[in-house]
């Protein structure tokens, strides 16, 4: 996935507005997958945890290149996407 596609469905996802919201692609695995590790390494979640939530979720088929991915996406590009304003009230979220 593009790494600029990745940061505006990060801003979607960080704009209250937008919620509810569902985060889907057409497994429902990979693509999302690294979209909700991408949006836990901004909650500040360890690597552990990160990627034990993904393995979980796609297993069979989980790929160590979606992991580097999560691993090397850097979550600072998405802060000047998004409205501090309309920012989730979530406990873990802040630059």
């Amino acid at each position: 996935i593009p790494e600029d596609k990745i940061c505006a469905a990060l801003a979607a996802l960080l704009d209250k507005r937008n919620h509810p919201i569902l985060i889907h692609c057409n497994k429902g695995k990979h693509r999302t997958g690294c979209l909700v590790g991408c949006l836990r390494k901004l909650q500040h979640w360890s690597y552990t945890s990160i990627f034990d939530e993904y393995r979980r979720f796609s297993h069979p088929k989980s790929r160590s290149m979606d992991q580097q991915f999560i691993e090397l996406f850097d979550a600072s590009k998405v802060w000047d996407l998004v409205d501090p304003e309309y920012l989730p009230n979530w406990p873990t979220l802040n630059r």
